[in-house]
């Protein structure tokens, strides 16, 4: 696991896709679940697994869970369909992938690589093969996407008063590229991906600064869970609504976190509305 060494009296982690960039639709929409389709056979049933992918990874409250869980959220929610069924399409969910998630913290390609390595597992070959090609379409897709208005801003005034530390499931290579490509990498410390750990234990290097002393930025309930298990502090950027959230920190945010009033009712303000953008059920059973 990645340790640090606090310079500052102050910690905050912030996610990256969806959160810090605006990168999120792109991604799934255009690298993601294109790929879903291919690798899983979901052509006859397209329109329901685009659907069932955009619920998970944007929509609901497992928004920007690490892609292998989400694949297999995906597919659940896919034999749970009756369109689906009623086309004669039936769904697999791979229970060796299923099976490494459940004993693997690390849920990346390095990972995964050794794990069919050692097994030669056909399921984990196979969505190694699909995390691969979304890996390329990501590369080949995603450029230009500049951090939504307000990032740069709040980086700045964050810089010399807080240790700052990129903590994302994205892999490190796909992230240092968007940092280093819009001149932000300058403002944080380190910069954290799959390859470190789950975000939770990536925000145990908060453990060291005073409590309400650390804090995490994040667009998804995957990131405030990883700030309850180590104690720290939540500031979400709402899906869909991220630029105000943004202006938010800038105007209230920083200065309440800094001087010691954010911990209680401000921060249950935030987290009030913040779940009201993550709905548990989706959009299609309200249709039926």
């Amino acid at each position: 696991m990645f340790h640090f060494t606090p310079h500052h009296d102050f910690f905050v982690g912030i996610d990256s896709d969806g959160c810090v960039f605006d990168t999120m639709e792109l991604k799934h929409k255009e690298c993601f679940i294109p790929n879903i389709i291919n690798y899983y056979e979901l052509q006859a049933v397209s329109k329901y697994a685009r659907e069932a992918a955009e619920f998970v990874n944007l929509y609901s409250r497992s928004r920007g869970t690490n892609r292998f869980p989400a694949l297999i959220e995906t597919l659940e929610w896919l034999q749970q369909r009756p369109e689906v069924a009623a086309r004669g399409v039936r769904i697999s969910v791979p229970e060796q992938l299923r099976a490494w998630i459940q004993t693997e913290n690390k849920l990346g390609n390095p990972a995964l690589e050794r794990r069919v390595a050692e097994t030669g597992a056909p399921e984990l070959a196979h969505a190694l093969t699909w995390s691969v090609a979304v890996n390329r379409a990501i590369a080949d897709m995603v450029r230009g996407v500049p951090p939504f208005p307000g990032v740069r801003e709040s980086l700045q005034a964050l810089q010399g008063r807080v240790d700052m530390v990129v903590c994302s499931a994205t892999p490190q290579e796909a992230l240092r590229a968007e940092w280093a490509e819009h001149d932000i990498e300058r403002y944080v410390s380190v910069i954290c991906g799959q390859e470190d750990g789950t975000k939770a234990e990536i925000l145990q290097n908060a453990a060291p600064y005073r409590p309400a002393h650390a804090l995490m930025i994040g667009d998804a309930l995957g990131d405030y869970r990883a700030a309850q298990a180590n104690q720290c502090l939540f500031f979400p950027i709402c899906p869909g609504n991220e630029e105000a959230s943004w202006r938010r920190f800038n105007e209230q945010g920083i200065e309440k976190f800094l001087n010691g009033s954010f911990a209680g009712s401000y921060q249950q303000t935030l987290l009030d509305e913040f779940d009201r953008y993550l709905p548990t059920r989706p959009p299609w059973e309200q249709q039926t």
